[in-house]
């Protein structure tokens, strides 16, 4: 693996310092989008923004030969950060606010790229694209650019290409051998009732109850009604009702999340929810028809198996085969491939955050033990080790990149 060259690193590892003491919740990221255009346009991109609200997108055209997008995520999460990290986020207003899922380090990873790319452009041939996407986390920025002629605008890429940070060691990157990441269905639940006052609840009709009854029911549905050897979860991770216990209130709300691997899995158990709310709803005499919405939906991420060798392949050879391993089908989601039209290529790989001390910090004597012990994405303490993770990210990335790009005529006769 090439060195970077000691001034990139230290710009870089700025980049995501600030980036990670500034997070912005999704939709909100402007200054973020403005950090890292600025970043696109002085290393020689053609930078537009405003795409699909916040989103940024940087094109670099070098001769005639495959358009190839890399994309990465501008938003945080509504996270209190707990690391004590000495660039810690005390962003709290409205909310607390923290990259708790690693957005910054692959925004840093993705300028670091792109620098890259920009300078060695002896070394390939085609068009491109850096994306930065707005509102990753809740399932919305990717379609929001689509919606804004991402492709009808900057042209429809010939492979898309991204990485996301891993509770792995610090080093390492990870590929599937199928599906990366699950689809996924997000529904808002309404729970209609009849106030009243606690002591005389045989007057009201109380959706605390009957939202209650929901919740304990939903969790029957993967148990019996889904296969074995099918991969589901149905999470119910939002319950409001009430604001004071001597309140009935006249409402009940619930947030759920439907995840699996295929889109008809995802559609059965959808139909179950909803035939559930409406029961335990009409079982209790809730007085309106519960409101079911659907708050976003993402489909499975499945990287192409040709490109992806072809990915796995140059990784090998930057990092050696002691530092690129498999990762198996995760639960979590993505809107990453929302980006790429129908038949095009797509890759996306685990990228390690877990520094040395960290690693050996974690309880447990195997890998796996280390890895379910060490703080997971969406946690108030995950905190990837930019020292390493960063240069492995842009090395990895940047010969993804070459991968999928064309190579100069000299080359191709070598």
């Amino acid at each position: 693996m090439s060195t970077l060259p000691r001034d990139l690193f230290k710009a870089v590892t700025t980049l995501y310092l600030d980036l990670h003491a500034h997070p912005e919740l999704s939709g909100e990221e402007s200054r973020t989008a403005a950090c890292f255009a600025d970043w696109l346009a002085r290393a020689g991109y053609r930078v537009t923004t405003g795409v699909g609200g916040h989103g940024v997108v940087g094109l670099l055209e070098n001769g005639a030969g495959p358009l190839v997008m890399v994309r990465a995520e501008l938003d945080a999460l509504p996270v209190q950060e707990r690391t004590g990290l000495p660039y810690a986020s005390r962003v709290s207003a409205p909310v607390p606010v923290m990259h708790a899922c690693g957005h910054d380090l692959h925004l840093a990873a993705a300028a670091g790229a792109a620098s890259v790319l920009a300078g060695e452009r002896g070394l390939w041939r085609g068009t491109v694209m850096v994306v930065g996407q707005p509102a990753e986390e809740t399932l919305s920025g990717a379609q929001a650019m689509l919606d804004d002629g991402l492709h009808d605008r900057f042209g429809r890429p010939d492979a898309v290409l991204a990485q996301h940070a891993a509770p792995l060691p610090a080093g390492m990157v990870a590929h599937g051998a199928g599906p990366m990441t699950a689809g996924s269905v997000s529904l808002d639940v309404v729970v209609h009732g009849r106030g009243g006052h606690a002591a005389t609840p045989h007057l009201a009709v109380d959706p605390v109850v009957t939202a209650a009854a929901v919740v304990l029911r939903l969790q029957s549905v993967v148990a019996a009604e889904t296969a074995p050897a099918e991969q589901v979860v149905l999470t119910v991770g939002r319950l409001q009702a009430g604001t004071r216990g001597n309140v009935i209130p006249d409402r009940a709300e619930l947030g759920l999340t439907v995840r699996g691997f295929s889109g008809a899995a995802l559609d059965r158990v959808v139909t179950a929810v909803h035939r559930i709310v409406r029961a335990e709803c009409d079982a209790s005499g809730c007085p309106v028809p519960p409101e079911i919405s659907l708050a976003s939906r993402s489909p499975v991420n499945h990287p192409d198996p040709q490109l992806t060798a072809a990915v796995r392949d140059a990784h090998t050879a930057a990092f050696g085969e002691a530092r690129v391993t498999g990762w198996p089908p995760s639960m979590a989601t993505e809107d990453f491939p929302l980006l790429a039209p129908d038949g095009v290529p797509t890759v996306y790989w685990m990228l390690g955050t877990a520094g040395p001390r960290q690693w050996a910090a974690a309880p447990g004597t195997t890998a796996a033990e280390k890895l379910a012990a060490l703080p997971p994405n969406h946690s108030p303490l995950f905190a990837p080790s930019p020292r390493l993770a960063l240069p492995t990210g842009i090395t990895a990335m940047v010969t993804a990149a070459r991968a999928a790009l064309g190579k100069p005529s000299s080359a191709r006769r070598s």
